[in-house]
């Protein structure tokens, strides 16, 4: 089979605080950063994974956190030339680097550009300071507004904005007036969502009061009607862009594409000729991962060979997608017939949940809103149709957080 693309995942794990509803693998920085170091062992850790590249150009190249940008333009310019010299990279690949507001200046930013980077993702959540303080962030209103413009100063044409809305004491007008104070700053890319209380963070031992269900859904529909009224597109669950702006690394994990996973705690994928897929993770401690970069006690491999398996985490990535899946992919991505398919496409068209024709496998409005109920279907393959009626659509969407923050 056809290898799919092939993009890179840069995780560099620490900030200045971990924010109480985050769940991904990130650490308050105690002490000085490791910057020289920790580029040192990313690059050894690219060092065992570059042959898994093949023939294939990077087609994106993606430095989440944890907050990146704590590590200096000069770092970024040393990490990316490593990369540069392992791997090759397509002309017209998408380079991200997520931002936390104020923890750059203006010239910092353009040194971002000069590194290499295309795009950034700032991580706003919100423009009330009341809010921002509830959840733990770092900065201010004003101080977001500020990065915004300082990015647009320092060059960069393509930027993705992080806003969430649900918070701790949120209401439907505030929530909106964020949304519209954000899209006046006209960024390319819009990750809107709705916050979610994970197990195992602050928020998820001790759950702050959020808003109803009724409320959040009805905040959600007025979101998705500025947003469109604003010229974006939803194309992804909570993923909104302007024409020609959907995020190349964001599509090619939901399109099933390989990506390498770099860094502590950094997930990735790759496929095998004959089908199998290998999910790889890092060590999660970053000073355990300083110590073993490169080495094989660093790395946990599980396969992924069975067609059943291949098949639903292909429906679990794609049926995010607005816009669902071309059957052919599906056969160029798990190696098997389409044929396979058509009981459980069947089951999802008859609850209203999937439109399916020969060109087109994607959502209905209705599977949209109850992805969760769509995606059940592919797990436990019922005896009957189910009737799709949770009580509220963005319970059983938010699950489904966007890969702009989704960094392991």
């Amino acid at each position: 089979m056809a290898m799919p693309p092939l993009a890179l995942y840069l995780h560099l794990p620490w900030c200045v605080r971990k924010c109480p509803y985050c769940d991904f693998n990130s650490v308050a920085l105690r002490e000085s950063l490791p910057e020289q170091d920790y580029v040192t062992a990313l690059l050894a850790d690219l060092d065992a994974e570059a042959e898994v590249a093949g023939d294939r150009d990077l087609c994106s190249i993606y430095l989440g956190g944890g907050t990146p940008s704590l590590f200096t333009p000069d770092a970024i310019a040393r990490l990316l030339d490593g990369v540069r010299e392992r791997l090759a990279i397509a002309p017209d690949a998408e380079i991200t680097i997520e931002v936390n507001p104020g923890t750059k200046t203006p010239a910092a930013l353009a040194g971002y550009r000069t590194a290499g980077i295309n795009r950034l993702s700032l991580g706003v959540q919100s423009l009330r300071d009341a809010l921002l303080v509830r959840i733990g962030r770092i900065h201010d209103a004003a101080t977001a507004q500020r990065t915004l413009h300082d990015a647009r100063t320092a060059g960069f044409g393509n930027i993705n904005v992080d806003l969430m809305f649900g918070l701790p004491g949120d209401d439907g007008p505030g929530a909106i007036e964020d949304l519209e104070r954000v899209l006046d700053f006209a960024p390319e890319h819009v990750s809107w969502y709705q916050l979610t209380l994970e197990p195992g963070t602050e928020f998820g031992r001790r759950p702050p009061a959020l808003p109803a269900e009724d409320a959040i859904a009805a905040l959600h529909e007025r979101g998705l009607e500025l947003l469109a009224a604003r010229g974006y597109r939803r194309y992804e669950v909570s993923a909104f862009a302007r024409p020609g702006r959907a995020s190349a690394h964001n599509l090619n994990y939901w399109q099933f594409g390989d990506y390498l996973g770099i860094g502590a705690g950094a997930h990735g994928k790759r496929t095998l000729a004959d089908g199998t897929l290998v999910r790889t993770v890092k060590s999660h401690a970053p000073t355990a991962y300083l110590r073993r970069a490169g080495s094989p006690e660093t790395v946990t491999e599980t396969l992924v060979t069975t067609p059943a398996e291949r098949m639903l985490e292909f429906l679990l990535n794609a049926l995010r997608l607005c816009d669902g899946f071309a059957p052919e992919l599906f056969v160029r991505r798990t190696g098997l017939p389409i044929e396979r398919l058509w009981p459980l496409l069947e089951t999802a068209q008859g609850a209203g949940l999937l439109e399916v024709t020969a060109a087109r496998i994607r959502p209905t409005t209705l599977g949209q809103r109850y992805l969760n109920d769509l995606l059940l279907l592919f797990v436990d393959v019922p005896t009957e149709a189910p009737t799709p009626a949770p009580a509220s659509p963005c319970r059983t969407t938010t699950p489904f957080r966007p890969i702009e923050e989704m960094p392991q």
